[in-house]
């Protein structure tokens, strides 16, 4: 169950006063999404955790000086991002582009299959059907989803997860990524292009063999 948090008017001033349950509320809100935020920049979960504990250290010396020109959550988040950022960048190992090929692309379904304003002009097939095995295929889509999104590029990993799993604004995203706006819409249209890619793949193979498995019983 999601903590519910007291709206920023409200929290602030308890913040700003050194009241211990606020940061608790904070902590229990969104420590979730901080680490999911940091896997992204990151290799593994005690370096995710410990930009996640970074984070708040930051918070507690800053809440003073946080003057509300954007909201707490995207101030705590840019906070979180250009700390996982830098330890990303101190983590990482670099690589060749050649190694990489065109990763921002590759993986997509055709960008003619999207209307102007990036919603499908034909649905995937799988998302049409009206069957007693939807639950069991939402499930697998779950699990299809959660691997595509492991796979996509860093950038537009990050983009997709503050859009699409925390919910965060457009705005947001680019103030806490520090990307232009249309950048991030380029980011969020490959990344989507790509896990709906893979829900396609994964599901007319499925039911290519399910095809295959009828014609041999009869």
């Amino acid at each position: 169950m999601a903590t519910l948090l007291s709206p920023d008017h409200e929290i602030l001033p308890r913040l700003k006063a050194g009241d211990e349950g606020a940061f608790v509320e904070l902590l229990d809100a969104w420590s979730p999404s901080l680490r999911r935020l940091a896997r992204n920049f990151v290799k593994t979960e005690a370096l995710a955790e410990e930009v996640v504990q970074e984070t708040w250290m930051g918070v507690i010396k800053g809440i003073s000086r946080f003057e509300g020109r954007s909201s707490l959550k995207t101030w705590v988040f840019t906070i979180l991002a250009n700390r996982a950022r830098t330890r990303g960048t101190r983590e990482s190992r670099s690589l060749p582009l050649s190694a990489l090929g065109d990763p921002e692309r590759s993986g997509a379904v055709d960008p003619d299959r999207f209307l102007a304003n990036g919603a499908w002009g034909e649905p995937p097939f799988v998302w049409r059907a009206q069957s007693a095995e939807s639950v069991v295929r939402a499930r697998e889509s779950l699990s299809v989803l959660e691997k595509a999104l492991a796979a996509l590029p860093d950038r537009q990993r990050r983009v997709v997860v503050l859009r699409d799993v925390e919910g965060v604004d457009a705005v947001d995203v680019c103030n806490v990524l520090e990307i232009s706006e249309s950048n991030q819409r380029v980011l969020l249209h490959r990344g989507r292009s790509k896990l709906r890619a893979a829900l396609e793949k994964h599901y007319q193979g499925a039911d290519d063999e399910s095809e295959r498995s009828r014609a041999v019983a009869h």
